[in-house]
């Protein structure tokens, strides 16, 4: 047997007792600290303190007991060096063969809503992650554990062969470098926070695994979900999966695309989204009438669409859903009967999340070749504009109504954008493209002979008065967009031709 001592000092206690017996049958000697000391002595497993070995008291209310020579001479010397061995002689030191030992529970401890700054810093450990560090340096002679889910792969190697594989203990100290990596970056987050820092000279952050994907945007790529350890309830992440097949890459993409514009109502609203835009939006008295809306926004486009509702999914809405082909339904709730109806279907996904959690206003991360985009989210508002009507004639009361619902929905919309909109749900949608003229003419086109006394919404402002010549040929009659172009007065000029209501914002949306 190789390993003959081992070094076991955990904050979480699951399996450590059935781990320890099992190495004491295999003959390893076991040192331990504190509460883990404690937890195997009233298991009647044999222990020998780290005081005992140290021939030093731990102090400082526990804060030292683990940083000292004789623990770390043990984790670091390298076993087939002979001055190493001839030093541990020298100063009675044992090698130490096998660490187990998870840290502090910083995470759980900041995840309390009432936890002081106090607590939380007497939650950073110290030793453990030292001792972790040591270990996975020297793997190729000391075996580290940090994650109980391995204590049986390890136990089995040794029952097996005496010894762990250098192919174990490699990926082992991987996993503790991974480990410490992600426990520092959430302390340094932490702090970072508590300072008002936005923008700091390094941005380390970790994610925690979700899921493995079957595939990434298409088949040929690989993909896996990562989640924020302490990231909004509020989000795809955190949701609960009722019902359906598991979740892809572009279900995922498209959900949170959806969760993001449906949050932008207080009253019932009803979200369609495919490919990252939406192509139906509806509001209504009920959230029956504002699915209703969602879908006769673009039947065609609704097809194999994600929805996102802020109410309850009902008996009513259930029916009229299971007519059509949905891959995703997420939702606050569902009730007993709208389940009854929906899992008939297979594979279609429902999922519930927490729209009463609050807002965390995390950081949007995007990646580029070589880098990291970081970006506050755009959670601006029209009360944070300063709203001017630059036209003749103002809205009338039922187009101010209209221009609101289309300026929140034209801000989830991929630039170029336009979207038009009238009697609480879109009526046309164009997204992404190369020219805002453009974009106009998908919307009016979608919209046809719905367009006329309509409103439009444009993410950013018109740099000609093409958009506006364009929506006053289709019967619109107001409209709402940043404002801000060298040539604003052509487009006011022409709006006050066509008798249109014009609306500057003074705020941009851009979406890419």
């Amino acid at each position: 047997m190789t390993v003959k001592r081992a070094l076991l000092s955990v904050s979480n206690k699951e399996g450590i007792v059935s781990l320890a017996k099992q190495l004491v049958e295999l003959g390893v000697e076991i040192i331990s600290t504190g509460g883990t000391k404690r937890t195997l002595e009233e298991a009647g497993v044999p222990v020998i303190g780290i005081s005992d070995v140290t021939g030093f008291p731990e102090i400082l209310d526990g804060r030292v007991k683990t940083l000292h020579p004789i623990i770390h001479g043990g984790l670091l010397a390298i076993r087939d060096n002979e001055r190493h061995q001839n030093e541990l002689r020298e100063h009675h030191i044992t090698p130490i063969d096998l660490v187990v030992v998870n840290l502090y529970p910083f995470q759980q401890t900041i995840a309390k809503s009432d936890v002081t700054f106090a607590e939380a810093i007497e939650n950073i450990d110290i030793g453990g992650p030292t001792m972790l560090r040591a270990a996975a340096k020297n793997h190729q002679y000391v075996t580290v554990v940090v994650d109980p889910a391995d204590y049986d792969a390890v136990v089995q190697e040794l029952k097996e062969h005496g010894d762990v594989s250098a192919e174990m203990k490699l990926k082992l100290a991987a996993k503790v470098f991974r480990h410490t990596a992600a426990y520092d970056a959430m302390i340094a987050e932490y702090l970072t926070n508590k300072t008002g820092e936005e923008y700091p000279e390094s941005f380390t952050i970790t994610f925690e695994k979700k899921q493995s994907l079957r595939y990434g945007e298409n088949p040929h790529q690989t993909a896996a979900f990562y989640q924020k350890p302490l990231g909004s309830s509020f989000s795809i992440a955190k949701a609960a999966q009722l019902h359906g097949k598991e979740l892809s890459y572009n279900n995922i993409n498209d959900t949170n695309a959806a969760l993001q514009l449906v949050k932008e109502f207080a009253e019932p609203a009803a979200v369609a989204v495919k490919h990252m835009n939406p192509c139906g939006v509806g509001i209504g008295a009920t959230i029956y009438e504002a699915f209703t809306k969602a879908y006769e926004a673009d039947p065609t486009s609704i097809f194999g669409g994600i929805i996102a509702l802020n109410r309850e999914v009902d008996k009513d809405t259930a029916e009229k859903m299971h007519e059509i082909f949905l891959e995703i339904i997420i939702a606050p709730s569902f009730s007993s009967e709208a389940l009854d109806i929906l899992t008939q279907k297979k594979n279609i996904r429902l999922l519930t999340v927490d729209f009463t959690a609050p807002d965390t206003n995390e950081k949007l991360l995007v990646s580029v070749q070589g880098g990291l985009l970081v970006q506050e989210a755009d959670t601006r508002t029209l009360s944070d504009g300063e709203i001017k009507v630059v036209t003749k004639r103002e809205p009338t009361e039922q187009e101010w109504e209209s221009l609101q619902f289309a300026w929140k929905v034209v801000k989830h919309v991929k630039s170029n954008a336009i979207v038009l909109a009238k009697d609480g749900m879109t009526i046309g949608v164009g997204a992404g493209q190369m020219n805002r003229v453009g974009a106009a003419k998908i919307a009016i086109e979608q919209a046809g002979e719905k367009a006329k006394g309509a409103v439009l919404a444009s993410d950013a402002f018109f740099p000609m008065d093409d958009t506006v010549e364009a929506a006053a040929k289709a019967g619109i009659t107001a409209i709402i967009q940043p404002g801000g172009s060298i040539r604003d007065a052509d487009s006011i000029k022409k709006a006050d031709e066509y008798g249109i209501a014009m609306v500057f914002t003074g705020i941009r949306h851009f979406k890419h």
